[in-house]
Formats: structure tokens, sequence, C-alpha cells
């Protein structure tokens, strides 16, 4: 299927790309009028820009249904400060409440039952159930478009953050194991960040991985290996060579049972890479395919 975006209704784009530009960070967004009303509303329309100067937009965008505007925008054109709160797992149903289209002048705070927590800098008052917690000055707000759906990037500098202690490790440095993120996806869906589905990818930083055009053919055509598994073997910095001395029981079995065999032996030597690769030991998996390859 293919969607030509000129044809679509608002909604239908909305739908689309609200379902396919996913998991999206959530930003619970504090803020407040000239008379002191406060507001709390949750964008999924959210992320960070720019680390120095430490930079985070939000964009509250024009109701598609009437074309108006949210009161978090209404607030940050006459008082320019939020306090932006990451969202977790064990908040998301207040913060799903607190979304609804209250009334202007009612608290979100005491509708979704969170606590409000006076900020350090900022006018606007904390969630204080949040774990962590970023208060921020608006520099600019910068309208996308006048009809239903377009956004308006709320341009916020950090001017502090506060960090719950329970997510901190012995050297003060976040966990990211602890937090238990949760995301937002299409129409209702959600999807929480925890232990189980975390995962670490090697960056190559300042080393170039010698890349998956350098890889010998037969390894590069692999039906066993994955595009993942040829990311990780292409990520090394240098040229593997074997190394006389690497030993694995799988192996020997291998040449043990295959040698009279070369295609069977590389098909095996590609499923125990693919293995190992899986379970993050490229370097062992570098030397069981250039087994393979030199057979």
């Amino acid at each position: 299927m293919t969607l030509a975006f000129d044809q679509l209704k608002p909604a239908e784009k909305q739908y689309y790309l609200q379902h396919a530009v996913a998991p999206r960070p959530i930003g619970f967004v504090s803020s407040i009028d000239q008379e002191g009303n406060v507001n709390l509303s949750p964008f999924s329309f959210f992320n960070l820009f720019s680390s120095n100067p430490p930079i985070l937009v939000f964009s509250p965008s024009l109701r598609v249904r009437d074309n108006s505007s949210k009161h978090t925008l209404q607030n940050v054109l006459s008082v320019p400060e939020v306090v932006i709160h990451v969202v977790t797992y064990d908040m998301v149903q207040q913060m799903s409440l607190s979304s609804c289209e209250f009334p202007r002048g009612v608290n979100e705070f005491i509708k979704a039952g969170f606590t409000e927590e006076k900020a350090t800098i900022v006018k606007p008052s904390m969630v204080k159930e949040s774990l962590i917690k970023m208060e921020c000055k608006v520099l600019e707000v910068k309208a996308l478009g006048t009809g239903g759906g377009a956004g308006n990037l709320v341009i916020c500098e950090v001017l502090c953050m506060h960090i719950d202690d329970s997510l901190l490790d012995e050297n003060k440095k976040i966990d990211q194991r602890k937090i238990n993120h949760v995301a937002r996806l299409g129409g209702d869906w959600y999807c929480v960040v925890n232990e189980s589905n975390l995962f670490q990818v090697e960056k190559p930083n300042t080393q170039l991985g010698i890349g998956v055009d350098q890889l010998p053919a037969a390894i590069r055509n692999s039906t066993v290996l994955t595009g993942n598994n040829l990311g990780q073997l292409g990520n090394v910095h240098d040229y593997p060579v074997i190394d006389p001395s690497f030993e694995l029981p799988e192996l020997k079995q291998i040449i043990q049972y295959y040698s009279v065999s070369p295609a069977e032996m590389e098909k095996e030597c590609h499923l125990l890479a693919k293995k190992l690769l899986d379970e993050g030991r490229v370097k062992d998996a570098w030397q069981v395919l250039l087994t393979s390859t030199e057979g």
C-alpha cells in the first residue's frame, strides 16, 4: 500500500503517522497561565534535540477535530516556562487521565491524583511522583501550520534536572534498567522499556567498522546470518585473522562430522556463528567463520 498524503484527510494522516513513527517518548508537561492556574498534559510529539545547549522540544498540535489549541500552548505563549517529566510505567494510567480535555482552570494534578511540588527555578509545579523532572524556559514557539493537526514546536532549554536516587548506580550514573520508560504508539497502544526488552549495541564511535561490503562473499551472502548479524561482523575495526589458540568444542564437532562436506560444514559454522553473535560474542563468531572460510 502506498499513501499519497495530499489525498488523505487530516485524521487519516494522523492515524498512519502515529502508528508508524513509534515508539515515541512522552513529555509530561506542566505549565501555568498568568492567573496562576496550572496545567498538566502529556505529549508524545517530544524529544531531545541538543545537549549543549540542552534543548527539548514538544509539540502541542491543533486539534484535528475543531482546530482548537490546547491549554499548554496558550500557557507557554503567555508564561514561557515549563517542567517536563519523564513518564514511567507506574504512572501511565494517571498520565493518561490527565490528557482528558478538562475545562480551562481545572487542575489536572488533582484530577489525575498527582502531588504538586514547587519547582526550584520556574513557576509551574512539578509532579512529585515523577522520577525525572526537568525545569525549562521556553525559548521559542514555532507554528508549523494553521489547520487541524498542525504542530507548534515548543523549544525549551533545560535549566536543571531532578533525578530520583533510586535510578542511580553506585557511581551516581543513571541505570537504564531501573527507569521503566513508557512510550506511545498508535491508537490506545503503549510500550514499556524494561530489562526484558533492553539490549545493547556497541557504538562505532571514532573507530570505523570495516563494513559489510568487506565481508567475504560466503559470509555476506549467507542464508543463515541476518542483517543484524552482518552488521555486528562489519562493525569490527580491523579485519580479524585466525587465532591458532582458539578452541571451541562445538567447532571441533562440526569439523569432525562435516569436513567431508564443505557446504554442510559451512552451513553448520554459520549456524554456530549466528548463535554466538546473538549472545554478543563477536570475536568468537569471527573465529568460527574464518575457520569455515579457510576450510
